[in-house]
């Protein structure tokens, strides 16, 4: 195999790895561990696609995680005050735009972020 099919290999490996890192954040809407392991593989092969278009796809499932970890611990804080249970509501149609919208730029070969 020369260079350029082993890149390309390389490329569509990761492209995998990161519709399957998308589908278990989908998951987790279900079975909320499987965003742990997200995120893990996430920051395990952060540097496998630095430098490519899928970079943004991993900084766009990072930032979602920790938003919704940020919103979760603000609904919960508010849920007292009834405000929690909108916070939550809102975060979680927002989650799963994030999904649906990275997942579908990945599989039209787009990146998340205009360049």
């Amino acid at each position: 195999m020369n260079e350029v099919q082993v890149d390309s290999a390389k490329l569509q490996s990761a492209k995998n790895l990161t519709m399957v890192i998308y589908a278990l954040y989908a998951l987790s809407i279900v079975i909320g561990i499987s965003s742990i392991v997200a995120i893990i593989i996430n920051y395990i092969k952060k540097g496998d696609v630095a430098g490519t278009w899928l970079d943004s796809h991993f900084r766009w499932q990072i930032r979602t995680f920790w938003f919704a970890v940020l919103w979760g611990i603000v609904g919960w804080l508010t849920v007292w005050i009834f405000i929690g249970w909108i916070v939550w509501g809102v975060a979680f149609i927002w989650f799963i735009y994030r999904i649906v919208k990275g997942w579908l730029n990945l599989n039209d070969g787009k990146s998340m972020y205009v360049a």
